[in-house]
């Protein structure tokens, strides 16, 4: 119902490029830049301009994308209470996730979502929790959660479940068959952590710090990107890491990888929240957020 022509700046202005919005509304770049054009004579300003090979707004075009996306909001709102007074739950969710919820979380909450509500249409991104806050900063996503301590500015952030972060390594390492480490053992280690960024990291450095502890007095063999390459690495060395109970519920049942503690015993918690940027509220999201902690209680 809304006007094809700002879905189609909206599209451009988000991607800052022509080329990326005709794909992305399978449309050719040819009628992007028409319908680009009947805008810019409408309103008789310029939207974008060229700085070198990039794309860049212009003032209108940076106050026009301020008003499509109060449009966005306030249309997706309509069609989806319209379409409620028929008991159909209809609209658009883009959800952002930080890696470990991406990954572990999510999915079977996603699939039974899907399962009651058929008509939504949801998707999902993920990345490290500040990639997160960005995409909704820039209104990239309709909904985070994360998994950091950190809090951003005019965000909201709401209690989504509480989770665990466990030292574990390898079955068949030194450190598996020893069990407990002292707090010395436990820093000479060769450690494998989640990169800069990520709430996991994040995390254990909070917790540390609580415990009197400074992450630069670790051992830390390196740096990587997901909880899955950490895994692996775990698999084929004599390290050790501390990564979500979500993440490794499987390997600890296949007994691939063994929980270890500390003595005095090092303790590792946090909480997922859903992360909301200001402005209205979207209905789907919020029906959603309940549903979601519906299923994270069972």
């Amino acid at each position: 119902m809304i006007d094809f022509r700002l879905q189609v700046f909206y599209t451009a202005a988000k991607n800052l490029s022509f080329t990326k919005a005709a794909q992305e509304l399978y449309i050719s770049q040819p009628s992007i830049t028409r319908h680009i054009n009947k805008l810019e004579d409408e309103f008789q300003v310029l939207l974008f301009e060229r700085v070198g090979n990039k794309l860049k707004l212009t003032t209108a075009g940076e106050r026009l994308l301020v008003h499509c996306e109060r449009l966005m909001q306030d249309y997706h709102a309509l069609d989806y209470e319209m379409h409620l007074l028929k008991n159909e739950h209809v609209g658009a969710l883009r959800i952002g996730a930080s890696t470990t919820i991406a990954q572990y979380v999510l999915p079977p909450i996603l699939a039974r979502f899907l399962e009651q509500f058929s008509q939504a249409h949801l998707s999902m991104i993920n990345g490290n929790s500040r990639t997160i806050e960005e995409a909704l900063n820039s209104h990239d996503i309709d909904l985070g959660l994360i998994e950091g301590i950190t809090r951003m500015p005019l965000l909201t952030y709401t209690k989504f479940q509480d989770d665990e972060l466990l030292i574990v390594t390898a079955a068949n390492t030194k450190y598996a068959k020893q069990g407990t480490l002292s707090l010395e053992e436990f820093k000479q280690a060769p450690l494998v952590l989640r990169e800069r960024g990520s709430g996991t990291l994040e995390t254990i450095e909070h917790q540390l710090l609580a415990q009197q502890l400074k992450s630069s007095e670790l051992n830390v063999a390196i740096y990587l990107g997901s909880s899955e390459a950490i895994k692996l690495f775990l698999q084929n060395s004599e390290t050790i890491s501390v990564l979500s109970r979500a993440a490794v519920r499987k390997e600890l049942e296949q007994g691939l990888l063994k929980v270890i503690t500390t003595k005095p015993q090092l303790s590792f918690t946090r909480t997922f929240c859903f992360v909301q940027a200001p402005g209205p509220k979207q209905p789907l999201v919020e029906r959603f957020m309940d549903f979601a902690l519906e299923e994270s209680q069972r």
